[in-house]
């Protein structure tokens, strides 16, 4: 009899604390690139009630307003309200500024792209599976789905009295290594005080869950955990600290592959916690799209200041159609994975952050996210040996 189980992720909408603080630290590091592409950012962001926090280190030749900038994010995100406790008119902006360390910098500014060293030593990781036209994992799809969803209706009017912050669990049967149905939903959102909790479960059930979910997929009494505390109206920074590059998992897979434990919110692409993670994904796709493997983990590992992988490993969990082996020669031939050559493949000097730092950083199907793209497809079933 095949294995079954159960697999959860998770993930939270825009107003979530720490996705607040993720946001505003990416909107600085996008201002800062507008100005100047070569810029070093490494920016940090605590919110809390009536305050942002900004600290970190930043050589650019740019000039920023950054109180400026981070009112505007929070009022992009929905806190524009002095009722939520925490919104940009009122709140209280605080920065704590240095320049990135010159013995860091001299390891990583070489001149010649090719041999831009590593920001940092680090492990980094990236997956796919065939599972999903995303090549993503089920679980994690479906809950990003039901998360941005909460934040569309509630911007559109559609549901005006659902507050920023929500977060949402959705956990999926598996049956020999394939998805089969969606066993529970878990969904909190928060609300303005004068909505009725049973109006909004059953709202939310019909406007937000059930069109998020295939119908295939959803029983005919699905298992349904809406705001199961009941009321919800404090929430946000207001609620709960935030701090930048605390979601880690809702930022990648969903906890269905390893992770190397570096951040990537207000890291510019020098910063391989970042920029190798884009490109240990954006192989992992590639891999899995050409037929190599139906499930695909790359690990790469990186040292301070040297511009090649310390180390490439790929793990195909038993479903490549070459050994292991064979799919790491061939990502080590049809890859560079040099930081200069990443950020000139994926085209990283560019404004394009704050977009990826709610609803994750990969599976997306838009034009900044260039980690995304498939063509290497040919390239790796020639290396390979495939036909």
């Amino acid at each position: 009899m095949a294995d079954r189980y159960l697999i959860t992720s998770e993930s939270v909408g825009k107003g979530h604390p720490d996705k607040v603080a993720d946001q505003i630290s990416d909107a600085i590091l996008d201002a800062m690139l507008e100005q100047d592409k070569h810029c070093r950012v490494a920016c940090e962001t605590m919110v809390t009630t009536g305050l942002a926090v900004v600290a970190g280190e930043i050589t650019t030749a740019a000039y920023v307003d950054i109180p400026k900038v981070v009112r505007r994010t929070i009022k992009e995100i929905g806190y524009d309200d002095p009722r939520y406790g925490f919104d940009g008119d009122s709140c209280a902006v605080v920065t704590s500024i240095d320049e990135q360390s010159r013995d860091i910098s001299v390891g990583v500014d070489r001149g010649a792209v090719a041999e831009q060293g590593a920001g940092d030593q680090g492990i980094m990781f990236g997956y796919a599976t065939n599972e999903t036209a995303e090549y993503m994992p089920l679980p994690l799809v479906l809950a990003h789905r039901i998360s941005k969803r909460l934040g569309d209706v509630r911007e559109s009017g559609e549901l005006s009295y659902l507050g920023p912050d929500n977060k949402c669990q959705v956990t999926v049967e598996y049956e020999a290594g394939r998805p089969q149905r969606v066993h529970t939903v878990v969904c909190s959102s928060q609300h303005r005080p004068e909505v009725s909790i049973e109006q909004l479960r059953k709202d939310i059930e019909r406007i937000i869950i059930r069109p998020s979910i295939p119908a295939e997929l959803l029983p005919i009494e699905p298992i349904l955990h809406i705001n199961r505390t009941g009321r919800f109206v404090a929430g946000g920074p207001a609620a709960d600290t935030g701090l930048t590059g605390r979601k880690i998992i809702v930022d990648t897979y969903g906890g269905l592959a390893h992770h190397g434990g570096g951040a990537f919110s207000g890291k510019d692409p020098s910063k391989v916690d970042r920029s190798a993670a884009y490109a240990a994904r954006w192989v992992a796709k590639n891999v899995v799209a050409a037929g190599l493997a139906e499930r695909c983990e790359v690990q790469l590992a990186y040292c301070i200041g040297h511009p090649d992988p310390v180390s490439i490993h790929c793990e195909s969990y038993g479903t490549g159609k070459v050994s292991n082996t064979q799919i790491t020669g061939a990502i080590r031939e049809v890859f560079d994975l040099r930081p200069g050559g990443i950020t000139t493949a994926l085209d990283l000097l560019r404004p394009i952050y704050k977009k990826t730092a709610a609803y994750g950083h990969f599976g997306r199907n838009e034009p900044e996210f260039t980690w995304e793209k498939l063509d290497r497809v040919d390239a790796l079933k020639k290396a390979a040996g495939l036909k």
